[in-house]
């Protein structure tokens, strides 16, 4: 009996130690280490690809939404905004990006024109469907159309409504939920620059 509880022991130190190696090696693994990089590829209104990469040794803050939005998307572009005021001259190293979720509706609505509303800083980016699935699906958020019978062209828009902060060298920092309040993302900005 007791030879039996030595052996069953025995086994799970060596189970213990099989799994402790595979974590180890796991971590030692460039492609189980490396950071989030979202990727988007997107064109603006005149028709110029912007990629994620373009912004490199800026902070991105990058918001999917829509221009008929009700609330969740004004309210998103005013504390942008005012983030990007309250920055003064550090705000020449965050570029703000609006990710249009229905972009041919945006586009054909005036995507910049809406965001200029808010603030001249503030890059739109309205692909075609493939390349705004493909950006959609790389910061693992989503937006998808809804029928809404009282909204413009008979629907809307869910998508998610974070704010998401990445770094200047493409790395994930972070996200604002909905209604963290300007001064909170400003201070936190102004700590990483």
């Amino acid at each position: 009996m007791l030879k039996n509880i030595r052996i069953i022991l025995w086994v799970a130190v060596a189970v213990s130690l099989i799994g402790m190696a595979a974590l180890l090696w796991r971590q030692d693994d460039p492609e189980q280490t490396a950071a989030f990089r979202p990727h988007f590829a997107l064109p603006d209104e005149a028709g110029t690809i912007h990629r994620t990469e373009d912004f490199r040794g800026k902070h991105v803050l990058v918001f999917f939404g829509f221009t008929n939005c009700p609330d969740i998307c004004p309210t998103t572009m005013a504390e942008v905004a005012q983030v990007m005021d309250d920055l003064g001259p550090q705000a020449e190293d965050v570029q703000p990006i609006f990710i249009s979720v229905d972009p041919e509706r945006d586009r054909e609505s005036g995507l910049n024109a809406y965001l200029a509303a808010f603030h001249p800083s503030i890059l739109g980016l309205a692909g075609d469907a493939q390349s705004t699935e493909a950006a959609i699906d790389s910061f693992k958020v989503f937006g998808d159309r809804e029928a809404d019978a009282s909204a413009p062209g008979g629907y809307t828009m869910s998508h998610s409504s974070s704010l998401y902060l990445i770094g200047p060298e493409g790395d994930w920092l972070g996200q604002f939920t909905y209604g963290t309040p300007a001064d909170d993302i400003t201070a936190e900005l102004k700590e990483r620059l």
